[in-house]
């Protein structure tokens, strides 16, 4: 239990990823807030995880909505210490095919929400002198995997946020880190695939697998716990060898 005491949030957590994340940081002792717009869905998911946690929903581009949302948590958890960032809807659609107003909802959904609970988050954390903060982007950040434009842009911007802010927060006692997936099982960018899809993807993973949402939990788990308090700044791959750098 080496995150007892510690309060946790997680963010678009009616993903299958989330989930998975929210998990292992229970099985860790953490509370563990739930933050997802989708309120019918999240309130039916709370009810079936093990330890202490609590529903939120919220839209998190908006920036009023996450100041709420905060003070909910606050007031039933304390202070944030941990802060996983997940996004779970890739717009694969190239640049001609993709529209001002979703390449702005795009952005908005993966960039401007992680950007939002950063600010609201970190200051504190810093305060404290500890805490944990997770961005979980998908292979498009590193210019590989099947995601469009917006999705390609949004990704490597979180990944730049990740880095401007581990060198911030680092004298403070804070990591910030990120968590690079590809080709996670039952996620929204896997489901939209089609067999023949399925199997062109298979070939070109070294491993010959998809990912286990559980694996990709893992990553953040560690990232999080006292294990990895030397690590910052850091984008840890979790794609099978699809990328080796």
């Amino acid at each position: 239990m080496v995150l007892a005491g510690r309060t946790a949030l997680v963010t678009n957590a009616t993903g299958n990823i989330a989930l998975a994340v929210v998990r292992a940081l229970l099985e860790d002792g953490a509370q563990v807030a739930l933050v997802d717009a989708d309120a019918m869905r999240l309130d039916s998911l709370v009810r079936f995880l093990r330890g202490p946690t609590l529903a939120v929903p919220a839209e998190s581009f908006d920036a009023g909505a996450v100041r709420h949302a905060q003070q909910q948590v606050e007031k039933a958890f304390g202070p944030i210490d941990i802060l996983v960032n997940t996004t779970d809807e890739p717009a694969a659609a190239r640049i001609e095919a993709i529209d001002p107003e979703a390449w702005r909802f795009t952005m908005a959904r993966n960039l401007d929400a992680a950007f939002n609970w950063c600010r609201a988050t970190l200051p504190a954390m810093k305060q404290r002198n500890w805490g944990r903060i997770v961005n979980i982007v998908s292979l498009a950040a590193k210019g590989a995997g099947e995601g469009g434009a917006a999705d390609a842009a949004s990704q490597s911007g979180l990944v730049a946020l990740t880095f401007a802010l581990a060198r911030d927060a680092a004298a403070n006692g804070v990591t910030v880190n990120a968590v690079a997936a590809a080709y996670v099982e039952n996620s929204p960018a896997m489901e939209a695939l089609n067999e023949a899809q399925r199997r062109q993807l298979l070939a070109q993973i070294p491993l010959a697998r998809f990912c286990k949402p559980e694996e990709l939990a893992h990553a953040a788990r560690f990232l999080v716990s006292p294990l990895a308090g030397f690590i910052t700044g850091e984008v840890i791959d979790v794609n099978g060898g699809v990328v080796m750098d």
